[in-house]
Parts: C-alpha cells; sequence; structure tokens
C-alpha cells in the first residue's frame, strides 16, 4: 500500500479533482491518496467524488485555508 501526495493548491475547480483523478487511475486497490487545495469548493467535491467513484474519504480537514483529504483507492 502507497501513500501518493497531492499538491493541487492554487487550482480551482475543476483541477483539484482532475488531478485526483489522474492519479486515482494509476494507483492499486488499497493506496491511500493525500491531497492539499485551496479551492474550499473542493469540500463539497471530493464527497461527491468519492461515493460516484466508490473510493473511500478517510479525512476531510481544513488548516490555515488549506483543505486536506485523504481517499482510499477503492
Amino acid at each position: 500500500m502507497a501513500e501518493i501526495k497531492i499538491n493541487a493548491r492554487g487550482l480551482q475547480c475543476p483541477g483539484p479533482i482532475v488531478q485526483l483523478f489522474k492519479e486515482a487511475k494509476t494507483c492499486a486497490c488499497g493506496d491511500i491518496l493525500c491531497i492539499e487545495v485551496t479551492d474550499h469548493g473542493f469540500k463539497k467535491d471530493i464527497a461527491s467524488w468519492c461515493k460516484k467513484t466508490n473510493n473511500i474519504l478517510l479525512s476531510l480537514d481544513e488548516e490555515n485555508g488549506v483543505v486536506k483529504a485523504r481517499i482510499k483507492k477503492a
């Protein structure tokens, strides 16, 4: 199981989700994707994306204007 870090800071919708989607395509089941974004709309988008793609949202936090999500590839 690998942990993949994605820096999508400064990107606006749909940029962060697009980067996440590209990385997720190359990951194995069980890998953890850790993404950091500054687009606050991402909080709503990531929950929907995980549900739609059957991936698991492990955590979603915000600190100092940066939204951090950890997703387990299903």
